[in-house]
């Protein structure tokens, strides 16, 4: 039996191969939409996919399990789980508690395990070639290392009230009556990992096993004793805030992300092109250089999206494809970078990339506003505006400063004055730089604190530093 992790650090999302080495079948499962990862490993180990499933519907990136299924003509499993307001509405097999999927020597049955999601499943995997026990947990969204998936993101994102309480008692009961009855030996493998908003303290280390788990994860001792009160109250409490594009992730992964197919290549396109379009407004300009950069001087109404391993999270942000209709022009050093990131891109369902330019040269530009530290106690603004996480903001920020976080704030815009200067900040500046160019591009006067709270606070204790002296 193969066993291969494919894992995006975009998205600290965590997908699988698993194949047959006996008869050269394979199954996926968890996909993301740039499929040629699972193309290529299939062809490497001699292997065809004839399967496709995933764990649930997820909030934090776009299942490719359709995209995946139309290349290889492989069969979908999913989930039917979960009552009715949670039934995927495209073609595939249904999957129940105890089902099983085939592949070769290896047999993979789902375990219906609620709490993150009503239909959630986890899958255990018998390598029947060695073993006539499963010896693998595929365990999703469900237990991670150290953690558990949080059982709020039907309220936070999806529209849902209160749904958290019962999400919390289902995944007790999930780990009471499911996970802590399989031997202590099975190896755990989730679907996220360090940096994922779909729990609160996941760790980075790949897999686990239920021993393990048991034995130190924090909600061991809650269930030893069976307090379901005790861990319903630490679970729900500290959960980071869920980016508002989850709820439009929800919606498309149930009703079937639509298939791509082949794309062609990008192309480089002709800077009067570029910017005779954006002076009609029909192209959105995406600036992929760091924040520094950036504020030496930007394409004017652009939105930035730092190249590098973010794009789709901080792409997502800032870009709704439901209501930016609008082509995107990517800045990239080249066809292969420029396909990079739209690679990214898909992951979040932001489709529709025109091509790309090498340079800013001949295109229409401005300078962003910055305020530094030692200004801000003198700066007439309309709002300070703290594009940090909760957590972040709670454990130290500029006294009077508004707590927004940039993956909601363009979606909660009616929050923020419609008129007079908004001061952005984040914890270093990347964060803050994202979001700042969103907010301009939708009309605010927007002014960056450089260097955002790090520099704010050295000023801070530079300060005190020089009274005490």
């Amino acid at each position: 039996m193969l066993i291969e992790r494919i894992y995006d650090e975009d998205l600290a999302q965590a997908s699988y191969l698993i194949g047959c080495q006996a008869n050269g079948t394979a199954v996926v499962v968890d996909s993301r939409r740039d499929i040629a990862v699972y193309q290529d490993l299939a062809k490497k180990n001699g292997m065809k996919i004839v399967a496709v499933t995933e764990t649930h519907i997820h909030a934090d990136y776009l299942s490719g399990t359709r995209e995946l299924a139309a290349a290889t003509g492989a069969t979908i499993y999913v989930s039917g789980e979960g009552g009715p307001d949670w039934k995927y509405e495209f073609e595939g097999e249904r999957l129940y508690d105890g089902d099983k999927i085939t592949v070769g020597n290896i047999s993979i049955q789902a375990v219906h395990t609620p709490g993150h999601t009503p239909e959630h499943l986890s899958f255990l995997v018998t390598d029947g070639a060695f073993s006539d026990k499963p010896g693998y947990l595929l365990s999703g969204d469900f237990v991670f290392s150290g953690d558990l998936g949080r059982p709020d993101l039907l309220d936070e994102a999806a529209g849902g009230v209160d749904t958290r309480f019962e999400g919390a008692r289902q995944l007790f009961a999930s780990l009471r009556d499911k996970f802590l009855t399989l031997p202590d030996h099975v190896q755990v493998h989730p679907a996220h990992g360090a940096g994922s908003a779909c729990g609160k303290a996941l760790g980075a280390i790949p897999s686990s096993t239920v021993g393990y788990e048991r034995l130190y994860a924090w909600w061991g001792n809650f269930l030893a004793v069976n307090d379901e009160q005790g861990f319903i109250a630490e679970l729900l409490d500290g959960q980071p805030d869920a980016h508002a594009y989850f709820g439009r992730m929800k919606r498309e992964n149930r009703e079937g992300p639509a298939v791509m197919g082949e794309r062609t290549p990008l192309h480089e396109l002709p800077t009067g092109t570029v910017a005779a379009s954006l002076a009609e407004d029909t192209l959105t300009f995406i600036d992929t250089r760091p924040n520094a950069e950036v504020h030496q001087g930007t394409v004017t109404g652009s939105l930035n999206i730092p190249a590098g391993k973010s794009v789709a999270s901080y792409g997502a942000w800032v870009v709704n494809p439901e209501t930016d209709k609008n082509p995107l022009v990517l800045l990239a050093d080249g066809q292969e970078q420029a396909r990079e990131m739209r690679d990214h891109l898909v992951r979040v369902g932001i489709d529709n990339v025109a091509g790309y330019v090498t340079s800013i040269d001949g295109l229409p530009t401005f300078t962003p506003k910055l305020v530094q530290p030692a200004e801000l106690s003198n700066f007439d603004a309309a709002m300070v505006l703290d594009v940090r996480n909760r957590g972040e903001h709670i454990a130290g920020n500029i006294p009077g400063s508004f707590q927004l976080s940039g993956g909601r704030v363009m979606w909660h815009l009616d929050q923020l004055p419609a008129e007079g200067s908004i001061v952005t900040y984040c914890q270093s500046g990347v964060r803050n730089s994202v979001a700042a160019s969103a907010l301009r591009r939708a009309g605010y006067d927007v002014v960056e604190l450089d260097g955002s709270y790090a520099a704010w606070d050295a000023f801070q204790s530079s300060q005190l530093s020089a009274g005490k002296n």
